[in-house]
């Protein structure tokens, strides 16, 4: 693969978090993703385009001044690798949990296989047990010995 196309791939794998996320351009996931797209996540699979913009609505109503940086970009063949920090404030429902108000900054890395100029797969691995202390749900710290 040449380096024009891997700077291509990575220009499409950080239009998710970018664009889509942090713009809230949610059209853009009509030409971002394949027909066939698949985000596996914490939560379960979203699968095609509907389920991808209606996972993000749910993302945006619950953290509507959710921003997402992209810190580090590592991308080999077809294949992008993004390590991401999430940062919102919890004002709507999400994933069964009530408005909080509290604010997380989440570290999130996420894997993005591109096919034919589209993302056709994404692995979403959020630090869900610190976006979980930060919403004040679970109580965990760690006891060294």
């Amino acid at each position: 693969m040449s380096e024009t196309e891997l700077e291509t791939n990575e220009e499409i794998a950080r239009a998710y978090p970018e664009r889509v996320a942090n713009e809230r351009a949610l059209d853009l996931l009509d030409e971002l993703l394949t027909e066939d797209f698949v985000e596996h996540g914490p939560l379960g699979d979203e699968n095609g385009i509907p389920e991808a913009r209606a996972g993000m609505e749910q993302l945006l109503g619950a953290f509507p001044d959710f921003t997402a940086t992209v810190e580090d970009l590592v991308a080999s063949g077809d294949t992008v690798a993004m390590r991401v920090t999430l940062r919102g404030t919890h004002e709507g429902p999400f994933a069964g949990i009530e408005a909080t108000g509290n604010t997380i900054e989440v570290q999130n890395m996420v894997f993005s296989r591109i096919e034919g100029g589209r993302i056709a797969e994404r692995w979403v691995v959020p630090d869900t047990l610190s976006m979980l202390q930060q919403l004040g749900v679970v109580d965990f710290e760690f006891q060294t010995p």
